[in-house]
C-alpha cells in the first residue's frame, strides 16, 4: 500500500494534480476541501461547523477535520492506497493521520509539497474564485489569512515528516504536465 500526502498553500494545484495522480497510481483521493463541500452542502452536523470556520477564512479545528477524514478512509477498506490533498494541515493533524493508519497496519509513504510564490498563488485563487463560487477564493484579506495560518500551522509538518525521511519539495509552478512529471519522478522513486 502507498500513501502520499499532497500538501501545499491552498491554490497551489494539490486538486489538479491529485486527479493526474490517483489515476496513474490507482490511488483513493481524499480531498479535505472535498469531504468540506459535501458535509456542507449536505448540511451535516460536521458540514455546518465546518462552515463557520471557512466562511471567516480560517482553518478548520483538527477534531472536526480527522473526524471527517477518519470517516472517509473508512468507506475504502479495500483500496490500493491513499492520495491525502490538504491533509494534514498541522502537526497534530500529522500524529492523529500517523496514529488512525497504524491501526490498519498502514503508514505514510512519503510527503510531497508543491511550493509556489504567494503572489503567484492570490492571483490563481482569486481567478479561480471568478467562477468557483467560493467566497474564501473572492478576498484577498481572506486569502492571505490562509497563507498566514498554512505557514504558522503546516511549516512545522516540513520537519516532522523530513525526520522520517518523507518528505519531498517539488516546485508547483509551470504547466500542469511539467508539475506531474515532477511528481511522478517523486513516487516512482519511492
Amino acid at each position: 500500500m502507498i500513501n502520499i500526502v499532497l500538501f501545499g498553500k491552498p491554490g497551489a494545484g494539490k486538486g489538479t494534480q491529485a486527479e493526474f495522480l490517483k489515476e496513474k497510481y490507482n490511488l483513493t483521493h481524499i480531498s479535505t476541501g472535498d469531504i468540506f463541500r459535501y458535509n456542507i452542502k449536505n448540511e451535516t452536523a460536521l458540514g455546518l461547523e465546518a462552515k463557520s470556520y471557512i466562511n471567516k477564512g480560517d482553518l478548520v479545528p483538527d477534531s472536526l477535520t480527522i473526524k471527517m477524514l477518519q470517516d472517509e478512509v473508512e468507506r475504502h477498506p479495500e483500496t490500493k492506497g491513499f492520495l491525502f490533498d490538504g491533509f494534514p494541515r498541522t502537526l497534530a493533524q500529522a500524529e492523529a493521520l500517523d496514529a488512525f493508519l497504524a491501526t490498519k497496519k498502514w503508514e505514510v509513504t512519503a510527503t510531497i509539497a508543491l511550493e509556489a510564490d504567494d503572489e503567484i498563488l492570490v492571483k490563481r485563487l482569486l481567478e479561480r474564485g471568478k467562477t468557483s463560487g467560493r467566497p474564501d477564493d473572492q478576498d484577498e484579506d481572506k486569502i492571505r489569512n490562509r497563507y498566514q495560518e498554512y505557514n504558522e500551522k503546516t511549516a512545522p509538518l516540513m520537519e516532522y515528516y523530513n525526520k522520517q525521511n518523507k518528505f519531498y519539495p517539488v516546485n508547483g509552478i509551470g504547466s500542469i504536465a511539467e508539475i506531474t512529471e515532477r511528481l511522478s519522478a517523486v513516487i516512482e522513486s519511492l
